[in-house]
């Protein structure tokens, strides 16, 4: 076909697809000529068996059609003129780009190869060999609730499928949240291709899943990983068809997220721009009910890392004690519980107890409760308010126009008298909660309580999970199918924000020099040291509210 000799790597890939498992998975960088392949393997496959029935599924009919038109430029071709020139439609013989049979083929119901979108016609259709191309994309995979109708629809792929049938997918993960990601557990086996060389940081990143030829390479060649012209990669995988030079260029040009993504089939940079919340910024450490640490400061050192507690976010993300917490405490300036209520739904009332001092936020109780307004749950936060002694309850009012406040009041006031207000929240959700949240965990101004964190992840529903949902949130609207513990989090960190200029380290010296006057108060009380007189002419006027200057013995420091 006048066509160039294929490469080392296409060569790889091509005898992967021949010799592969029944279920595989492949991943290569883009411009591999993977589609190219797959093509070839197709017509290669109805050469040897012309009663095969292939049906090939992408993201859109457009795109699984232009798959198909090239299996029959490969059939048409007259470079294969007595060869599988015996494959080419005759006569009364299906010939539509999206449904044509070949040649010896017996007549049947199904077409030699068809085409469908992702969400088309897959019902009805059987299959032999299914090549599931590119499925998933940025467009239909950008909320949890897309990925979700997207892996219900892959799941189809085994009910289309014959007797002893395969199925080969070819794409590239978007993310880590990826349908893809759960192939392996499926019984999938799969195989990468980078256009680099990992780097030794970025290996891990592949698992077991990078191609054997290129793990030889790296065994016998170290060097091959060390990033020289690349901070992104080592050198390049497959030469012949990417110089380094080109591969520069294209890295340039992409950018180090959409070139790791696109050409290293490494979803960690794009993963953690996408989602900006992570739970390594929080603060994890046991929180009393009055009193906490005059200045808390965070650390992310490996000795910091709670290896007890699972990782509910990305790679790479952990959660972690403090790296430090004064011997001085004192009590919280406020408590507050916030409350987001819900229906009697798949939503929940979620519910979070903040407590505040010197600038950090602790979370003392975070949680969610079924049945909407019904007496126990109006009953489950009237006793956790009292609990934790809380001076204010605030509630979200978007639901029901003021009518939970209504029903919490008289059950609140049995347990503890607090007053009872209401916010409103405007605008895109979760664009409000990434502005209130993502500076708030920049400056590593939210601590939390470790049962907390335990309660949490305990919880047998993922997607309602806290934490879950604060590492898988993004600015894309719907991203979450549930949001309401992170959005009743958010709602706290609104209230407190008027109060985080607070500056920790001065905080904790006005502390010192209040609890040294206290002691100095205390210590010469009982002495007979009279206190001098002062003379009315050097003391200065202060404003009104504001504490006397007054050293030892009564003098007016500065005074003369």
């Amino acid at each position: 076909m006048l066509l160039p000799q294929p490469t080392r790597v296409q060569l790889d890939v091509a005898r992967y697809l021949q010799l592969g498992p029944a279920r595989r998975f492949i991943q290569a960088f883009r411009g591999v000529g993977k589609s190219f392949l797959t093509c070839a393997y197709v017509v290669w496959r109805l050469w040897k068996d012309p009663q095969l029935k292939v049906v090939i599924v992408s993201a859109n009919e457009t795109l699984a059609t232009e798959c198909a038109t090239l299996i029959k430029q490969i059939i048409e071709h007259s470079a294969g003129d007595g060869l599988w020139d015996e494959l080419r439609p005759k006569m009364g013989q299906r010939t539509s780009a999206l449904a044509f049979d070949v040649g010896p083929a017996v007549p049947d119901k199904s077409p030699s190869v068809k085409v469908v979108g992702i969400f088309g016609q897959l019902t009805g259709s059987r299959a032999d060999l299914l090549i599931s191309d590119d499925v998933e994309v940025p467009k239909n995979a950008e909320t949890e609730s897309m990925r979700e109708k997207l892996e219900g629809r892959t799941a189809e792929y085994a009910a289309i499928l014959k007797p002893d049938g395969e199925i080969v997918y070819l794409g590239t993960p978007q993310s880590q949240e990826s349908i893809y990601r759960r192939l392996p557990e499926k019984g999938y086996e799969v195989r990468i291709w980078p256009a680099r060389y990992p780097t030794a940081d970025r290996f891990s990143n592949y698992k077991d899943h990078l191609a054997p030829i290129l793990k030889e390479d790296m065994e016998r060649d170290p060097s091959l990983c060390k990033p020289v012209a690349s901070t992104l990669g080592g050198k390049p995988t497959d030469p012949a068809r990417f110089s380094e030079l080109d591969l520069m260029s294209r890295e340039q040009e992409l950018r180090a997220a959409a070139f790791l993504l696109q050409m290293q089939l490494d979803t960690s940079l794009s993963d953690a721009d996408k989602y900006p919340l992570k739970t390594k910024d929080l603060m994890v450490m046991d929180i009393d009910r009055k009193i906490a640490p005059v200045r808390v400061a965070w650390g992310s050192g490996p000795e910091l890392a709670l290896k007890d507690l699972a990782n509910v976010g990305f790679d790479g993300d952990r959660l972690h004690r403090p790296m430090y917490l004064s011997p001085e405490f004192s009590e919280f300036t406020g408590s507050v519980l916030h409350v987001d209520p819900s229906g009697r739904g798949k939503d929940e009332t979620a519910y979070c107890v903040t407590k505040f001092l010197n600038g950090v936020i602790y979370v003392r109780q975070w949680g969610g409760l079924n049945d909407g307004y019904a007496d126990s749950t109006l009953h489950a936060l009237a006793k956790i308010a009292a609990d934790e002694e809380v001076n204010l309850v605030v509630t979200e009012s978007n639901f029901g126009d003021g009518m939970f406040n209504r029903l919490l009041e008289p059950v609140l006031a049995r347990y503890r008298a607090v007053p009872v207000e209401e916010v409103k929240s405007s605008g895109q959700k979760e664009l409000r909660i990434l502005s209130l949240l993502e500076p708030l965990l920049a400056q590593h101004r939210l601590a939390i309580d470790t049962s907390v964190v335990r309660k949490d992840l305990a919880f047998p529903d993922t997607v309602k999970r806290g934490l879950y949902q604060l590492t898988h949130l993004t600015a894309q609207r719907g991203a979450l199918k549930h949001d309401d513990r992170l959005d009743v989090l958010a709602l706290a960190a609104a209230y407190w924000t008027q109060y985080l200029n607070r500056d920790q380290m001065k905080a904790e010296e006005d502390w010192k020099r209040r609890e040294e006057a206290k002691w100095e108060k205390e210590f010469f009380s009982g002495t007979i040291i009279k206190e001098a007189p002062v003379e009315p002419a050097v003391v200065s006027k202060r404003a009104k509210g504001r504490i006397s200057g007054r050293g030892w013995g009564g003098k007016v420091r500065g005074g003369r």
